[in-house]
């Protein structure tokens, strides 16, 4: 096993019977949150009767009791002790509750079957089909497929006809679920299953802040109009479903989740922009995350699988997914986050909170070739799934920027924006387009506007080898920056530059991979530079799954009427789920284990070399460092027996959250003692130490998961800058389940520091507690 550390340097709607009161009184009343005082998640109290309660805080201050009820939108029960309300600021000023803050509303958005046999679960994909006792090694088999634990997916909702989601041969529902299956428009208690086993959805805080919902626009129900939803479910739980592909034939093969067995529940929180195609986002408010959060952890989920972030770091305070996952841990449930796409610029991820597992993206060894020719032979690699062949002609190869309007500012050439190509000039040809500016897809639809016969996607250096993979409404790949480069020089350097673009082939067993997505959120976590994120890196793109039958393969509404049942799609919301079915697996086979067990369990198995046993890269060809992929790219297999884990209890994280002056904002019942640990003592399976100028030590303990008699021996691997060592050095345990503790110093050479360096230097190594039967990968990073 192996734990990675780090050392910088420096440094929430009215349900209304009638929707005209809303259009007139939305101008001077607000919603609020309006938190109270105790903790009732313990209490038997049910739901009705905690909405009742909450009714009495809203007549005093309201004229009649039709009003009062008429403004509460969400009473929150199994999460923080409060209610959301409709209110005037006058009236938000009630007494007796421990704070009453306004609804913003935080703007949340959501953040994709090669990838399960990337990472070694290659077993019999039909469980009936299972001849073995289970216990041979195979992981599926050993956690007998996901049975009987239940995933929540807070998402977009889910297309239940899609063949993922069939429940042939499945058990009865778990009688341990308490949830329900909301009817709602093409959506009823028909469509859940022994799959499928709850829907709900969530409309308040949407509501209350653009008004009601289109329906041209999207379902007011748990039935997934947009496709993000039924991806990310299927990747975590769908069914076998033989020959699936993605339109043109792409990635042909078996279909399968992680879990296949596992049941589903199904929480819609995120709904379009009014107005705007769904490929530009979608909305998710804060006061309908957090109920469909509380929904879960009463309807009694196991796993929590949340493709979803805000677009820039948030506190703990302010970020209602972290509040709601403390909540959800205290009850056992694993919470799975997505780092999110805003990479790869530093310091841009979100779901930081220790608690919750937050997953970066990374390849897997399946890519999508679509070379260009050039009429002097040259063969120049590309990638695409678009399903438009040129044929064998070639046509005339062209720059955006030689055949745009003249007059464009020098920032926005070369990019193919909106109505910037000259027809006259770009018709008939090949059109290379550069990524920087504007959308990829849209890109392609400009040179289609001009009459280009061809569209290429060159890579910035920004996005260097991350070159992806996309349905284009043309004939289009895209390719490198270094392959940018070539094909810019051989259109300047030769008379009449002429080319065709192949035809896209599936390939397999590509080398080297994984490597990490550019777009995958970086850190460093700026909410708590004590606290390394992201934990761990998974398949995010280029992944084929389950998707909608009322939304295009590009999520483009205006201009896409294509329809397929599978879609191949990338982001850190795809990795997300790919996680939450590892976490599925090992409580299936661990059901004592803590989240925090879990979480240890991905984290110090995780593998940093990629399929060339090199560590893995980013998307400049340089080693990828932990503020890219965490500890490394997820190993079920392994994780499945790590031998040690570092454990934490939710006791553990309130004093966490004391040492960082916030228990109280979570409004949880807790007297913070007058001492206590500092925020990097939090028993995490990574370190990271913030402006380290002399000596730290750091304690943390490990208690052994594998065998009874065991000895264990550390070893480190620290840049010449800093020493890093163990006290004690050697562990020996005599029974499963013995904790020991342990010190880690970290010091600083100073003769190997440089006397001038920026804020932002950092500095990385690793260590490890190793044994004969638990040896952490020799080539780390």
């Amino acid at each position: 096993m192996a734990i990675k550390s780090i050392i910088p340097a420096t440094y929430f709607l009215l349900f209304l019977h009638l929707l005209l009161p809303l259009a007139s009184c939305i101008k001077t009343k607000q919603v609020y949150v309006v938190e109270l005082f105790g903790d009732h998640t313990s209490d038997d109290k049910t739901l009705h009767e905690v909405e009742n309660s909450h009714h009495s805080y809203l007549l005093s201050v309201k004229e009649t009791e039709e009003e009062a009820r008429a403004s509460l939108l969400y009473s929150y029960k199994h999460s923080i002790n409060g209610f959301a309300a409709l209110l005037t600021p006058k009236e938000a000023k009630m007494e007796g509750v421990v704070f009453v803050h306004k609804n913003q509303p935080k703007i949340y958005s959501l953040h994709t079957t090669r990838s399960w046999n990337f990472v070694g679960l290659d077993g019999p994909l039909n469980p009936w089909e299972e001849e073995s006792d289970h216990t041979d090694g195979n992981l599926l088999a050993r956690a007998q497929y996901g049975k009987d634990i239940i995933v929540g997916m807070i998402d977009s909702g889910v297309w239940p006809d899609s063949k993922s989601f069939s429940d042939e041969g499945m058990e009865p529902v778990p009688t341990k679920w308490k949830g329900v299956c909301q009817n709602g428009t093409a959506f009823d208690s028909s469509q859940c299953n022994r799959k499928i086993i709850g829907a709900r959805y969530y409309l308040h805080g949407y509501q209350s802040a653009f008004g009601p919902l289109n329906e041209k626009e999207d379902y007011k129900s748990a039935r997934d109009k947009d496709g993000h939803g039924s991806h990310t479910a299927s990747i975590v739980a769908g069914r076998v479903v033989p020959n699936a592909s993605a339109i043109g034939g792409f990635a042909k093969g078996t279909a399968l989740g992680g879990a296949p067995l596992a049941r589903l529940a199904i929480y819609k929180a995120c709904w379009p922009i009014k107005g705007k195609s769904k490929h530009e986002g979608n909305i998710c408010t804060n006061i309908d995350m957090l109920k469909a959060i509380d929904d879960a952890i009463g309807d009694g989920v196991d796993v929590l699988s949340i493709s979803i972030g805000f677009s820039a770091p948030i506190s703990y305070e302010e970020d209602v997914i972290a509040r709601g996952a403390l909540h959800a841990v205290r009850k056992n449930i694993v919470v799975v986050c997505s780092a999110g796409n805003s990479g790869p610029l530093p310091q841009t991820l979100s779901n930081p909170a220790p608690w919750i597992i937050t997953v970066a993206a990374s390849t897997v060894d399946r890519s999508f070739h679509a070379p260009i020719k050039l009429s002097n032979g040259t063969i120049i690699e590309g990638r695409s799934i678009t399903p438009l062949h040129m044929g064998n002609s070639f046509y005339p190869l062209v720059l955006a920027r030689d055949v745009e309007h003249p007059g464009l500012p020098s920032n926005n050439s070369g990019f193919c924006l909106d109505n910037t190509l000259q027809p006259n000039k770009a018709r008939g040809k090949i059109v290379l387009c550069m990524r920087g500016q504007g959308e990829r897809l849209k890109k392609g639809l400009e040179v289609q506007r001009a009459g280009g016969v061809g569209f290429i996607l060159g890579n910035n250096k920004l996005n260097g080898k991350d070159v992806p993979s996309d349905p284009h409404f043309i004939p289009a790949t895209g390719v490198s920056y270094e392959n940018s480069l070539k094909l810019i020089q051989y259109v300047h350097s030769t008379p009449n530059p002429m080319a065709q673009i192949l035809p896209g082939t599936t390939v397999l067993e590509t080398k080297p991979a994984p490597s990490m997505a550019s777009f995958s959120s970086r850190g460093p976590n700026i909410v708590d530079p004590n606290i390394l994120k992201p934990d761990i890196t998974a398949p995010g793109v280029d992944i084929l799954a389950a998707w909608t039958a009322e939304d295009g393969p590009t999520r483009m509404t205006f201009n896409d009427k294509r329809v397929v049942k599978y879609n191949i799609f990338s982001g850190t919301s795809m990795s997300c789920p790919h996680v939450a079915a590892a976490a599925v697996l090992l409580k299936a086979i661990h059901p004592t284990w803590s989240t925090a067990a879990i979480r240890s369990a991905l984290m110090t198995t995780a593998m940093t070399t990629d399929n060339t046993g090199h560590p893995l890269t980013d998307e400049t060809g340089n080693p990828a460092t932990p503020f890219a992929m965490g500890s490394g790219h997820f190993n079920p297999k392994r994780a499945a027996d790590p031998g040690l884990v570092y454990d934490a209890s939710y006791m553990g994280y309130l004093l966490y959250t004391c040492n960082l002056g916030v228990t109280q904002n979570f409004n949880i019942t807790y007297n913070c003692p007058k001492s206590f640990l500092e925020p990097f003592e939090l028993n995490y399976p990574s370190i990271q130490i913030h402006r380290l100028y002399y000596t730290k030590t750091i304690k943390r303990t490990v208690t052994n998961v594998g065998r009874g008699r065991s000895v264990y021996k550390f070893s480190a691997v620290s840049p010449k800058e800093y020493s890093i060592t163990a006290t004690p050095n050697i562990l020996k345990f005599n029974h499963v389940g013995q904790k020991i503790n342990f010190a880690i110093t970290v010091t600083a050479n100073w003769s190997q520091i440089p006397t001038k360096h920026g804020p932002d230097k950092y500095y990385f190594g690793w260590y490890a507690w190793t044994h004969q039967h638990h040896i952490d990968n020799e080539s780390n990073w």
